[in-house]
């Protein structure tokens, strides 16, 4: 006799902070047992629809949208959108039938996350900010189990329901020993320089892309080689710039598609200070500079560097300070060997590297725990 085909379904996405762990988390998944399908519910036009289908799974995309916190007219049809999106996840749960609903966060999570329990379908929630998003605090009464990332979290949500995983990160990426050549190569770089790599997340960030705009030269000066991932909105003005100063050890990209190898390469890593990212800093054991988004909701980003910096396992700099201090503290910090070695040693003790098999595991034990009933 065949056994139960065992059905997940994992929702969620809006970044790469949403989308690269619910991937790692479905790999995982598919490890532990072949006989698993697994089906993602994203948001339409967001980066899973394309990310999750080349990571070779299915996806449905609801028209959920974000809250306007400026513009209040337009949550009209961010109302009705959010009632289209709760009838198509209701229709796409009762078609394929889910054993278990695991929401990642972002838009998409919460109709899924929802109408699932409403259904009595066991339920688990990753939250991996150590702030918790408004999405998922509202999902915790629903949510039989909330894994989370950071200490601390029983402010946020039940103690009876949580698990410390970390937040999941590619496995690529987990393990970047002896990459070091294949790195030198793939991005051609010559010698023996140090290297810093900047990334403003999936999406871009223009203050740090300003920033190393308006200091360009100073890489050049100090012998140091650049990999820039500018992000889709940086991409074109920061070509143009390097047209105009030329190009020597200065390395920019849209999307960085090896990541493991930017990592490999690197001494120091200046990044917006997204929970995803974090997470691979720590795996990596990379010395970092952190520039929190003021741009997202209850300044997640701020508390999640200083988790790391009131343990001197890395470096901040306010967003509005990009242009004068970021470029100068990161050469610095390049050409500071101790410095680096001692916030290289903190970040490593953070690190959770099998988180994506502890979510999978749980999610398993739910799934079992459900047949048995």
């Amino acid at each position: 006799m065949s056994r139960h085909l065992i059905k997940i379904i994992i929702s969620g996405g809006g970044t790469g902070g949403h989308v690269f762990p619910a991937i790692s988390i479905a790999n995982e998944l598919k490890r532990m047992d072949g006989n698993i399908e697994i089906l993602f519910v994203g948001a339409l036009g967001r980066m899973e629809m394309e990310r999750v289908p080349a990571a070779g799974y299915n996806i449905e995309g609801l028209p959920v949208r974000g809250f306007q916190r400026k513009q209040i007219y337009k949550n009209i049809m961010v109302l009705y959108y959010l009632m289209v999106s709760m009838i198509m996840a209701g229709r796409i749960i009762r078609k394929f039938r889910p054993d278990v609903v695991v929401g990642v966060g972002g838009y998409a999570s919460g109709p899924v996350v929802r109408i699932a329990s409403m259904r009595g379908i066991p339920v688990l929630i990753q939250e991996q900010n150590s702030y918790a998003g408004v999405t998922n605090r509202l999902l915790a009464k629903r949510a039989d189990r909330i894994c989370v990332a950071y200490e601390g979290m029983e402010s946020y949500f039940p103690s009876g329901k949580l698990i410390i995983t970390g937040n999941p990160v590619r496995q690529e990426i987990a393990d970047i020993s002896g990459k070091r050549e294949e790195a030198l190569s793939w991005f051609g770089i010559e010698g023996n320089k140090k290297v810093i790599l900047v990334l403003g997340g999936s999406l871009g960030a223009a203050s740090l892309n300003n920033g190393v705009s308006r200091n360009i030269e100073k890489f050049r000066e100090n012998g140091i080689a650049l990999i820039w991932q500018t992000g889709p909105r940086g991409f074109a003005n920061s070509l143009e710039l390097l047209n105009k100063t030329g190009s020597k050890d200065i390395y920019v990209y849209e999307f960085i598609s090896r990541m493991d190898l930017a990592y490999a390469i690197s001494d120091v890593v200046i990044s917006r200070a997204g929970a995803g990212t974090i997470s691979e800093l720590a795996v990596t054991g990379k010395a970092s500079i952190l520039v929190p988004s003021p741009n997202v909701a209850e300044d997640h980003q701020t508390r999640n560097a200083m988790s790391l910096v009131n343990r001197n396992a890395a470096l901040l700099v306010k967003d509005h300070e990009c242009d004068i201090k970021l470029v100068p503290l990161a050469i610095s910090l390049a050409g500071d060997p101790e410095r680096r070695a001692g916030l290289e040693k903190n970040i490593s003790m953070m690190a959770i590297p099998d988180s994506a098999a502890r979510i999978a595991l749980e999610v398993m034990n739910m799934v079992r725990k459900k047949q048995n009933e």
